[in-house]
This record gives C-alpha cells, structure tokens and sequence, in this order.
C-alpha cells in the first residue's frame, strides 16, 4: 500500500497502517474532533479513498486561541490486487479501516498421462478438420538442413 503523497503533501491527518494478523492490515487515521457525519471512505477501483470536512461552528462564539482547526482533508490509499475493505469504525477520535488479503483457493488437479504417443484431447480417430498427415518442412541455412517450426529454421 502506498500513500499519494501528491494529493495530501501537509500530512494531514496522520495515519498509521499495521499489519494485525497474516493477511489482514489496519489503517488508523487521527480524526480528532471529526463526527462520524463528517467522514466518508469510498473505494474506487484499486483506490481506497478517505475524505473528511467538519461544518464549521463557530457562529457565536469568540476564540481567543483557535489551534483545533475545522479543516477538510482527503487522504488515497492506493491498494494491492485483491486486497479487500472488511470495514471502518470510530474510535476516540480514530477512524479505524481493517483491510483482508482472502487466500487464493489452492486447486488440485491431476493430468491424465496418455501412452503409446496419444496427444492429450486427440481421440483414436481423426479429428475433424485435422490434416490427414503431417509433414516436416525443412530450411537448409549454412548448409545444413533444419526443420522449420511456425515459419523460421530451428536448430534441432
């Protein structure tokens, strides 16, 4: 996973990403003073976006310092084939997004081996469409004879 530094170069809101168990990670960001109303996650395509804007409510009230801002902020994640968004929580001023990688299915499967020069899928009689009988193009290059696989001489 990998920050875009091109769209959030101040850094805001931090943000940790911890890896919780094999295939699961964890993405906290520092959302203090941010209202579940406030925040929105969206995936789009391999892009786990989240975007938060606090309504500003400050309308009759005088602040002699102001240093918690009502500012908004998008932070793109860019995700790895496959990985999945399970989901998001709110947590004294954290907002929590749990990623899965699933675990690709192991398949099994067993080829048949045929004897006696039997093509695999080829039955004991002739397939339709099939050349009656296959020849063997030759090339000489150099002076020596070579077969000819689709189009060019090569060395046997």
């Amino acid at each position: 996973m990998l920050d875009r530094v091109a769209k959030n170069a101040d850094g805001y809101p931090p943000y940790n990403i911890e890896q919780t168990a094999e295939n699961r990670l964890r993405i906290t960001l520092a959302v203090a003073g941010f209202a579940m109303e406030d925040l929105q996650i969206t995936q789009e395509d391999n892009q786990l976006v989240i975007r938060g804007r606090q309504r500003d409510d400050s309308e009759g009230r005088i602040f002699l310092h102001r240093g918690i801002a009502a500012r908004q902020f998008q932070r793109a994640f860019v995700l790895a084939e496959g990985i999945e968004v399970e989901g998001a929580w709110l947590d004294n001023g954290l907002l929590h997004v749990d990623l899965q990688r699933p675990q690709p299915e192991v398949r099994v499967r067993t080829i048949q081996i045929n004897g006696n020069g039997a093509r695999a899928g080829a039955s004991q009689g002739s397939a339709p469409n099939a050349p009656a009988s296959r020849s063997v193009e030759t090339r000489t290059v150099n002076g020596a004879s070579l077969p000819v696989v689709e189009g060019r001489a090569s060395r046997g």
